[in-house]
């Protein structure tokens, strides 16, 4: 079992940058791949970045790719996204999910953490 704390989320300029973190508790967070989705008003929630357990190798959607960066911080069980260049369609709840490597999906959520960009 894992419990996904989000923080850092605000409201920013566009072209302003933010950190979001997520925390986790539980046993074996290096074992877990984590991702960050988000939900804009109206819309479904998409995948932005995932960061794998044992490499660390990191994916993106093409919609943040060369402006977000996903990170992970094992000794501190902490996920990060710096998302910069922010853009009012960036405007959106942001989530922190984990994921056992042997399973597709993801089965661990976080509450959110809402990023408004203002143009």
């Amino acid at each position: 079992q894992v419990q996904l704390v989000e923080s850092g989320g605000g409201l920013v300029q566009a072209g302003g940058s933010l950190r979001l973190s997520c925390a986790a508790s539980g046993r074996s967070f290096s074992s877990y791949a984590m991702g960050w989705f988000r939900q804009a008003p109206g819309k479904e929630r998409e995948f932005v970045a995932a960061v794998s357990a044992s490499t660390g190798s990191t994916s993106y959607s093409d919609s943040v790719k060369g402006r977000f960066t996903i990170s992970r911080d094992n000794a501190k069980n902490t996920v990060y996204l710096q998302v910069n260049s922010l853009k009012p369609e960036d405007t959106a709840v942001y989530y922190c999910a984990a994921r056992k490597v042997s399973r597709q999906d993801y089965d661990y959520w976080g509450q959110g953490t809402q990023v408004t960009v203002s143009s």
